[in-house]
């Protein structure tokens, strides 16, 4: 009577423990676990996170990157901007003469593409199917572009033609006076009296930087001068530099310095004529 009552109870107990477990609300897996407390350094290392940018984010600049190199790129942007469209104007507006180099690309057609054409001196370049060729002296790129793409309008279907200045030898100027390397030069880019002298190796001590001038022929055909005060942009007082035109000549005329030498060297040459008795005029 005992046992039987003992296993009653057990059997009561096993009950009562299973109903407690199913009146436990179940845990729902998708519930959000409780967060828990984060540290200093994590919370930093959240915050550097966040400063970084995304790929496309170009509205603001990173916390972690220094003030000198933010500067300098804002420069490398700058100059950039400033000389590329420089150099573009040059080759853009350039007008094509004898010596220059180009190449004539006809997309998809290759039997029509030539490229390093040198322009002989008559200005006409020879082309597949175009009789006589075409004259490009004194046009731009763009505009022998358009003449090419209506000749070839005849034998291709929309004809898509780019024409491109691979070396610029027509552009010249010369420097002559007192400077270190006088002479002829090309003109392969849009350049300044300055830079222009700068190649020519210098203005020399016994030349005026202020009386520099620049003969240019206009379109009467009569050459003018236009006067560049060379010393006094080098000084920084002045900025009207002038840019070069093809044709033009640059002056750089003597100083009192050069004028007293080349009296010291007369005066030299008299002396030594009267030592030797050699009649002067």
């Amino acid at each position: 009577m005992t046992k039987r009552r003992q296993m009653v109870l057990v059997v009561l107990s096993l009950i009562a423990f299973a109903t407690s477990i199913a009146a436990q609300p179940a845990q729902d897996p998708q519930k959000e676990r409780p967060r828990t407390a984060t540290t200093s350094s994590q919370q930093k290392d959240k915050k550097v996170v966040k400063d970084r940018l995304e790929p496309d984010d170009t509205t603001q600049t990173p916390s972690d990157v220094s003030q000198d190199i933010q500067a300098n790129r804002q420069e490398q942007l700058s100059e950039e901007a400033a000389i590329v469209p420089y150099y573009n104007n040059f080759f853009s507006t350039y007008r094509l003469g004898p010596e220059d180099v180009i190449s004539v690309d006809v997309f998809n057609q290759d039997r029509y593409s030539r490229k390093g054409i040198v322009i002989p001196p008559s200005g006409r370049i020879s082309l597949s199917l175009v009789p006589g060729g075409v004259f490009v002296n004194g046009k731009t790129v763009d505009e022998v572009a358009q003449i090419i793409t209506k000749k070839y309008d005849e034998y291709i279907i929309d004809p898509q033609v780019t024409v491109s200045l691979d070396k610029a030898s027509s552009y010249r100027y010369s420097v002559i006076g007192d400077v270190g390397q006088p002479g002829v030069r090309l003109m392969s880019h849009r350049m300044t009296v300055t830079e222009a002298l700068a190649e020519a190796g210098g203005v020399l001590s016994t030349g005026d930087r202020s009386k520099v001038y620049v003969l240019r022929r206009q379109s009467s055909g009569v050459m003018s001068p236009i006067l560049v005060n060379v010393s006094a942009i080098y000084k920084g007082r002045a900025a009207d530099n002038v840019y070069l035109v093809p044709g033009d000549q640059i002056v750089v005329p003597g100083n009192r310095m050069k004028k007293v030498k080349e009296w010291l060297g007369f005066t030299s040459v008299l002396s030594f004529a009267r030592v030797f008795g050699v009649p002067v005029p």
